[in-house]
């Protein structure tokens, strides 16, 4: 069974070519135009495992806002795509996750209701030049994508690349961990029987 899935998305704001394989072994090819986010998606690669081919032009004479909603809307997309009917998958993930002095928790279901939870406090507005309230922006764009319950927590951290990390990693060791398959699981993972 492939697990894999591409995504084209086009706006008056972005254009973005996305391709997944869930059961890869971490490689990533990033390129969005915004540098921290293209390190925060090659830990999310890395950590998930999963094999990440990112193309992304957007906005950024404005600012990474539209770029950084829309990679996440896509990578929404395409696991959901890449997941199919869910047959066999655990659905639920969860981690906590230490970054120096932060400390992320996640906690994800893949059940096909989207609701967001968030809570990060960054001591400062930007990382370089990445503004670290988008990190909230990407998350909530993957989740209404994905159709996913994802609640995001850092407890604490005192360096805001460090917080930003920490939640990314998290979230990629979750959703890992939600999307592998139970070889004890045969059909869809809930009693309604559909996800």
């Amino acid at each position: 069974m492939s697990r894999k899935s591409e995504i084209t998305r086009n706006t008056k704001e972005t254009q973005i070519t996305l391709s997944l394989d869930l059961d890869g072994s971490g490689k990533s090819e990033i390129s969005t135009g915004a540098g921290f986010l293209d390190h925060m998606l090659t830990l999310l690669a890395k950590h998930s495992a999963a094999d990440l081919k990112i193309s992304a032009k957007g906005d950024s004479w404005i600012d990474f806002h539209h770029t950084t909603e829309d990679v996440g809307i896509a990578l929404g997309e395409a696991v959901a795509q890449a997941l199919g009917d869910k047959r066999g998958i655990r659905r639920y993930g969860h981690f906590l996750l230490p970054m120096d002095e932060a400390l992320a928790e996640v906690a994800l279901d893949l059940g096909g209701r989207p609701c967001f939870v968030y809570h990060a406090n960054f001591p400062t507005p930007k990382v370089g030049d990445f503004d670290t309230e988008l990190v909230r922006d990407f998350f909530h764009g993957f989740s209404t994508a994905a159709k996913c319950n994802l609640h995001l927590h850092v407890r604490y951290g005192e360096n805001s690349h460090h917080i930003a990390e920490a939640a990314f990693k998290c979230f990629a060791r979750a959703l890992r961990m939600a999307a592998e398959l139970d070889g004890r699981i045969q059909d869809v993972p809930s009693t309604k029987g559909i996800l």
